[in-house]
């Protein structure tokens, strides 16, 4: 668990593995500041969906009501299940969902309503389809904001990591709710990002 904290707060300190963006040109608003992460070896026994053809159920992606590191806590606002992966991002990462069965979202809201967020994953082939995701949320493409984010949402001090394991890719956004909202996103980034673990279960079925 250590090691994922220390890989979100890189994103904060550690400026040579992070891009920043701005909204200027952009179709729809995106993390201003993003780490992708590709797939690696630890994740072999899922790299295909053939080797793990369970599909992904919102029970098993979002187990509780609230996810909580440090201070922060934050509930969920709300999930949907998407077979049409298209719907969900836009841009360059349209094309890199193909083959892309389930994409699994929920959205998330501290209590004073002052940080939402979100957390999806995508179920694609294989890993080289994830590698390629990740990418292209990298470069010209991102998620869409979750149904119900707040109209204010400030995706120009938001926070998000991208990262592929195995054959599935996960994605955490987390930002001001509005854009006169002063807040520390780094234990609401670590929160969100947190429920990636939950595929590390399917490493041992």
């Amino acid at each position: 668990m250590r090691k994922w904290i220390v890989g979100v707060v890189l994103v904060v300190v550690a400026g040579a593995a992070v891009f920043l963006w701005t909204r200027g040109g952009e179709a729809a608003p995106r993390a201003a500041v993003f780490r992708g992460e590709p797939t690696s070896a630890h994740y072999d026994p899922i790299a295909t969906r053939a080797l793990d053809p369970e599909p992904l159920t919102v029970a098993e992606i979002f187990p509780g009501g609230s996810v909580t590191s440090g201070a922060a806590t934050l509930t969920v606002k709300g999930t949907e299940t998407l077979t049409d992966c298209a719907q969900a991002v836009w841009g360059s990462a349209e094309g890199a969902v193909a083959g892309c069965t389930q994409a699994l979202r929920a959205r998330y809201e501290t209590p004073d309503g002052q940080i939402s967020g979100q957390f999806i994953i995508f179920n694609l082939a294989d890993s080289a389809a994830a590698d390629k995701l990740v990418a292209a949320l990298g470069n010209g493409g991102f998620v869409r904001l979750a149904p119900g984010t707040p109209a204010g949402f400030d995706g120009a001090r938001s926070w998000a990591q991208a990262r592929a394991l195995g054959h599935y890719v996960t994605l955490s956004w987390v930002g001001p709710a509005a854009p006169e909202d002063q807040v520390d996103l780094t234990y609401a980034q670590v929160a969100v990002d947190g429920l990636s673990l939950v595929i590390q279960q399917r490493l041992l079925l």
